[in-house]
């Protein structure tokens, strides 16, 4: 048996990090906004008849090979692969080669988005014992085991569901809200740079989730700010009222530069000046900050036009669209 999962990546308009759990709980009315990008992780996976567990990642050019399974549980080497392979315990040997389109740091969740292409591809293989749902509680699980910290929520509904959505965070867990929006005409509103620094967001939102749960009054506030602007960008985007969406993302980015001296760096500052002088709006980092890709809110019919000047400055602008189809499989 043969099998392909591919799955999308995501841009995160407002509401991140108070995903991560137990954040969350300390604030009314949670809410993150995200959409998903045509960039995709891919997994492919071949059963194989002796037994082996070979992976092979080819954006990072690793390659491992093990005689059983036990040694995934613990091995250093290609670990997301390695613990979810361990968790799906398939009954036979399989080859795993995975890669991705997603710019390596990026802040668009791109190992989440390999995640979920990897659970739903072995999920398939050992007899689709989970549902979707499941999947993404699996994914999170395992992440935070590899990455040594907690993972937020928001990551991989995306991967897993595609287009649009507010998630809605309370004790009663995550609720998904599709959101019913001309999504052509959102990404006409929006420009996606790469800073060309790399970030780690589990360094950055752990430091973060720390000073939360140790009371730190400032880093409340400035939740409490990033909350009210995702709760505005969804207002705005229910109504269909696009013009909102510049001054919810400039008060998510304003709250969120609280959060840390980390999170904007002088290369950011730079991109974002330039991209104003041509005409942008407003402008927030993707993940946690610190590097990574920024998203861009520009009039109506100017997307073309700013991307073009940004990249005769130099500037990375990747070419997107909003993915309206999450994680998808191809069975050979």
């Amino acid at each position: 048996m043969k099998i392909e999962s591919h799955a999308p990546a995501r841009v995160d308009l407002a509401g991140g990090t108070i995903d991560i759990w137990p954040l969350y709980l300390f604030h009314e009315r949670a809410v993150t906004v995200n959409f998903a990008l045509n960039l995709k992780a891919r997994c492919r996976i071949a059963a194989r008849s002796d037994g082996r567990f070979v992976l092979h990642s080819i954006d990072t050019g690793e390659r491992a090979e093990f005689e059983s399974l036990e040694p995934l549980r613990t091995t250093p080497a290609l670990r997301l692969l390695a613990r979810l392979i361990y968790f799906f315990r398939p009954g036979s040997g399989l080859e795993m080669t995975t890669d991705s389109s997603v710019p390596s740091g990026a802040g668009l969740a791109g190992s989440s988005a390999l995640n979920i292409a990897i659970c739903t591809a072995l999920n398939r293989m050992t007899g689709e014992r989970y549902s979707r749902e499941a999947l993404i509680s699996i994914a999170r699980n395992v992440e935070a085991q590899v990455i040594d910290v907690p993972t937020g929520e928001q990551d991989y509904y995306p991967a897993a569901y595609g287009g649009l959505q507010a998630l809605h965070f309370s004790p009663a867990g995550v609720r998904r809200e599709p959101l019913d929006v001309d999504l052509d005409r959102l990404s006409r509103r929006l420009v996606l740079v790469y800073s060309g620094q790399q970030r780690n967001s589990g360094i950055n939102n752990w430091d973060v989730m720390k000073r939360h749960i140790d009371g730190d009054t400032a880093i409340h506030r400035a939740f409490e700010g990033i909350i009210a602007a995702a709760g505005n960008l969804l207002e705005s985007l229910r109504r269909g009222a696009f013009d909102g969406i510049d001054e919810a993302l400039g008060e998510e980015w304003a709250n969120r530069q609280l959060l840390s001296a980390g999170i904007l760096t002088p290369e950011i500052d730079e991109i974002i000046a330039m991209a104003r002088s041509y005409g942008a709006r407003s402008a927030k980092i993707c993940g946690a900050g610190g590097g990574g890709c920024l998203v861009l809110s520009v009039p109506e019919g100017r997307r073309q036009d700013i991307e073009t000047r940004l990249r005769e400055r130099g500037v990375q602008v990747l070419d997107y669209s909003i993915a309206r189809e999450g994680v998808s499989l191809e069975i050979g």
